[in-house]
């Protein structure tokens, strides 16, 4: 492979790292913050905590707007300026509101991330390795969460200010990111949907040496000859891909990864463990979750994306429904950690790998950015949403029946990739659209 396609795919999967890192560092922190500002619990959870995923549903859902029409490379680096920001302006601020805003800010790029990074890695990827290199983003933002669980214990007690450095330490990897980003090329396809033609030949001869940049360019151009000014995704002939793009982050979310990663110490607690829970669920959570996810990058484009999802149902399935047996039964002792390892197993080598590579690979090269806003922006609804809910479920319900709820719905996802899904390995993006693109 193009050593320089490889440099250019980790330095724009680096914003992946920022995602996990800026996402889970706040854990470190947060309790500080609330007695400092003798917070309520209410204005704690949807203010000085909450802002910053309502920040990602933001981003996510404006975010195709700047990939399309700055590019996926100003995009990106935009991106590194507002997590540079918004670390910095988050570990000097006083006051509740003032933090709010710049975690919001550093929602935004959390958000409008998981459209530029993998659309800018699959419009540089060849074909066969398209998914290995987009799946460097969501290695990243696991190994980035890693990082911020580590950063937090080195700078946990260090003085009365040690939740500024928590916050704002990101500032680093932010900024040399964002000088990064500077040196990667433009998305040939993009330059191409600009009849920018001469900038885009220039890159492509970089990219595929082996390859007629002319080929390209013709299947670029006779793809954008078949379109209408001011086409939209929700056109009827984009229907497929957007439900398939729907159908995916929706079964993302109704796994319950969010519950699990989020209530991890409450549901260990519930099933009987105690303290111990919280070192569980941050660092036995975390070296699974990157260890399965280097599994998944390594198969997904020897398997296939279908492949890893079928895997990763299967596995969904069993877990869950074990899960909930431990409730229903009151199975104590240690099998619950097993249950929950192996539900992160599970979610790293199917959904976890293939998510970000299988949203980015089915839309068209000129709506691939609103393509990809409309995926991200449910999965980040529903990010929101699904876990607000657990806690009332878990008292009114059960955990039992909260936990079988998810294992009916992988039952269901392994219906969706069984009778809908496609298999996109090796195909180049522009097969793909005239397979999926309905006229």
């Amino acid at each position: 492979m193009n050593k320089k396609i490889i440099l250019w795919s980790i330095t724009a999967a680096l914003a992946g790292f920022l995602f996990g890192f800026d996402t889970v560092v706040i854990s470190g922190a947060e309790k500080k913050l609330q007695a400092l500002w003798q917070s309520s619990d209410m204005f704690h959870g949807t203010v000085v905590i909450g802002m910053a995923l309502w920040g990602t549903v933001v981003g996510a859902i404006f975010g195709g707007f700047p990939t399309n029409k700055l590019g996926r490379k100003k995009t990106l680096i935009l991106i590194g300026v507002l997590y540079t920001i918004s670390a910095i302006g988050s570990a000097l601020v006083n006051d509740p509101y003032s933090f709010a805003i710049f975690r919001f800010l550093g929602g935004l790029g959390v958000g409008a991330s998981t459209i530029a990074a993998p659309a800018y890695i699959s419009e540089i990827a060849p074909s066969g390795d398209r998914g290995k290199l987009v799946g460097l983003y969501q290695f990243n933002i696991v190994f980035g969460i890693l990082i911020a669980f580590f950063s937090n214990y080195l700078l946990n007690g260090i003085g009365d200010n040690d939740w500024r450095w928590m916050v704002g330490v990101e500032a680093f990897p932010a900024a040399i990111y964002t000088v990064l980003a500077f040196s990667i090329p433009k998305s040939p396809r993009w330059l191409l949907t600009k009849y920018r033609n001469e900038e885009a030949t220039e890159v492509l001869k970089i990219v595929s040496p082996d390859m007629d940049p002319q080929i390209l360019i013709d299947e670029i151009k006779n793809e954008m000859d078949n379109t209408v000014p001011n086409e939209t995704i929700f056109m009827k002939k984009y229907r497929f891909p957007l439900l398939l793009a729907f159908l995916i982050a929706f079964f993302n979310q109704l796994s319950g990864i969010n519950a699990f990663l989020y209530y991890a110490p409450r549901i260990l607690t519930e099933a009987g463990l105690g303290e111990s829970a919280a070192l569980l669920s941050s660092i036995g959570v975390g070296v699974t979750n990157m260890l399965f996810t280097l599994l998944g990058i390594y198969l997904i484009d020897r398997l296939g994306r279908k492949q890893l999802m079928y895997i990763g149902s299967v596995g969904y399935i069993i877990s869950l429904t074990l899960v909930s047996c431990a409730f229903f039964f009151k199975w104590q002792g240690d099998l619950m950690p097993v249950f929950l390892f192996m539900f992160i197993a599970s979610h790293a080598v199917g959904q976890g790998s293939v998510i970000w590579v299988f949203i980015s690979e089915i839309f068209p090269n000129h709506l691939r950015g609103s393509g990809q806003s409309f995926g991200c922006s449910t999965h980040w609804v529903l990010a929101a949403v699904v876990p607000s809910l657990v806690p009332v479920l878990f008292a009114s319900i059960g955990p039992g029946v909260v936990f079988m709820i998810f294992a009916v719905m992988m039952v269901f996802q392994l219906g969706f990739v069984k009778f809908m899904m496609p298999e996109t390995k090796g195909v180049s993006l522009e097969e793909l659209s005239k397979t999926l693109i309905k006229e």
